[in-house]
């Protein structure tokens, strides 16, 4: 499915990426060493005849064959989602469409994202490829991996500039006149009660009495009491 067709009311993409052709190359490692152990296999395999090492050549063959088969159909696999993988930017969404068996698709909200991280090594640099990584609210958890793709600097570049637009909108999280926050007057909490003396000294004199307070300090605060009334 083209990235165009998953488009919805005035959405409009704003920057497109592909895979760049190194993606492939990358990918493709374990299919060349698949290719290579083949090759090796044709070297040591022993060459007809009968008895033990004929069987021994035949089942060689039989393995060097399976493992040259494999090692194609993952680069033809490769190329392939090399060919048909898809990356947008639109006002609205981060969108991506890769992947053939085992199909991957993603579609990110631009007010969603929190940050964008564009990786790209020497060669990366030199032949126009980088990787970007898409960081939610969520964290970790939702961050999203696109690799190998072409204009990555400008795919970075334009989700930030599509994620401030999105602020500046209306109904957008960072558009709108500050609410005024008028606090109320808060009613002024009423007076503690002047606690009675004789209630007082009564409750010094029962801590005095379990040992709680000291004679000294019951007889200060005795006096604290009866210099207030």
């Amino acid at each position: 499915m083209k990235l165009a067709d998953s488009l919805v009311g005035d959405e409009k993409v704003v920057l497109e990426a592909k895979k760049h052709w190194m993606s492939p190359v990358r990918d493709s490692g374990l299919a060349g060493l698949l290719i290579l152990g083949a090759f090796l296999l044709g070297l040591i395999s022993p060459n007809g005849g009968d008895g033990l090492f004929g069987a021994i050549g035949r089942l060689l063959d039989l393995i060097r064959t399976g493992l040259f088969l494999v090692g194609v159909g993952m680069i033809v696999y490769n190329i392939v989602v090399w060919r048909t993988a898809e990356f947008a930017v639109t006002n609205r969404r981060v969108l991506r469409e890769e992947g053939l068996v085992s199909r991957r698709a993603s579609s990110t909200a631009i007010e969603s994202i929190s940050d964008v991280k564009s990786r790209s090594g020497l060669l990366g640099r030199v032949l126009g490829y980088g990787d970007i990584e898409i960081v939610t609210g969520s964290g970790e958890a939702g961050a999203d991996s696109f690799t190998t793709i072409t204009k990555n600097v400008a795919f970075q570049r334009e989700i930030m500039n599509q994620k401030e637009r999105a602020r500046s909108r209306p109904g957008g999280s960072g558009s709108g006149a500050p609410v005024a926050q008028a606090a109320a007057p808060m009613a002024a909490a009423p007076a503690p009660a002047e606690a009675d003396p004789a209630d007082t000294l009564a409750r010094l004199a029962d801590l005095r009495d379990k040992g709680i307070i000291t004679p000294a300090d019951y007889e200060a605060k005795k006096q604290e009491v009866l210099a207030r009334i």
